[in-house]
């Protein structure tokens, strides 16, 4: 099997060209390549492939088998991968995923694309549909007990469930201790992906994130799109923000007349080979 190794921001994946190979079971491929002893080492598997109703169509599979709807850094590395190996030459393109269709502006230099911008489609904050066990219209600053301690949560979709949790400090957080805590509470039917953030100024924020399925990954498209959102709603910075991650930084914007979140970075093709199963 033919693969590309890729990052966006750090968030790594296996990429396949479904218009050249197959696989007959990306679940337990992407457990495989994802081992970072045994494997590629990735955060998963990410299949580009043919669409109905898009230009192309991308599946995201987590380490642990399980697969996502949506993933922000993949997507912009779906984009990467198609233009610089000549699948379009289209500088804005549509990518069906289980999220939905999303459209991407390219930025070309030297005939590679150097940044991807992103419209992330509208945040989705009715609890029923994020999902997340909650009464009310929205879950803004709501109370949750993990590990004994109560904590304040704000929870988004972007095609997959958020609990956003602001903290003082990032770099010394014990992601490790409470990240399983959050992702498998009883209040999230589906588990979550959870961002712990610290609002730095009105225009700039930090992140770490527990991703569900992947443990902690060096950045979370999806997820820094709803921790934007989630400082919006509780009125701590402006409408674009500069957030930090481990593994670079992703401009994000919400346009409060259409809204739609746009998410702005970069995407980095590291290696390709032949993967030979085992």
């Amino acid at each position: 099997m033919k693969f590309t190794k890729m990052h966006g921001c750090g968030n790594d994946y296996v990429y396949v060209n479904l218009f050249e190979e197959k696989i007959a079971d990306p679940a337990k491929v992407s457990i495989a390549v994802s081992d970072r002893h045994f494997g590629i080492g990735s955060d998963g598997l990410i299949t580009i492939g043919p669409s109905d109703i898009a230009d192309f169509r991308m599946r995201i599979y987590n380490a642990d088998g399980s697969e996502a709807e949506m993933c922000g850094n993949g997507i912009r590395c779906v984009a990467k991968y198609v233009y610089d190996h000549k699948m379009t030459d289209k500088k804005e393109i549509t990518i069906e995923t289980g999220a939905g269709v999303k459209t991407l502006q390219l930025t070309v230099a030297d005939g590679k694309v150097s940044l991807v911008r992103v419209d992330m489609g509208e945040p989705i904050l009715k609890p029923d549909l994020i999902p997340v066990d909650a009464s009310g219209e929205q879950v803004v600053d709501e109370p949750i007990e993990v590990e004994g301690r109560e904590w304040k949560m704000t929870c988004v979709s972007m095609g997959n469930p958020h609990a956003v949790i602001f903290v003082e400090d990032t770099e010394h957080f014990e992601l490790e201790k409470y990240g399983p805590e959050f992702e498998h509470h009883p209040r999230f039917p589906k588990r979550t992906n959870t961002e712990f953030v610290h609002v730095i100024s009105p225009t700039e924020a930090s992140m770490r994130v527990w991703e569900r399925g992947s443990a902690e990954t060096l950045a979370c498209g999806t997820g820094t799109c709803a921790t934007v959102m989630a400082c919006i709603l509780n009125h701590k910075t402006e409408n674009k923000v500069l957030v930090h991650l481990r593994g670079g930084d992703l401009t994000i914007e919400y346009d409060p007349d259409n809204n739609h979140i746009y998410m702005t970075g970069p995407a980095t093709e590291v290696f390709h080979g032949i993967w030979e199963e085992n």
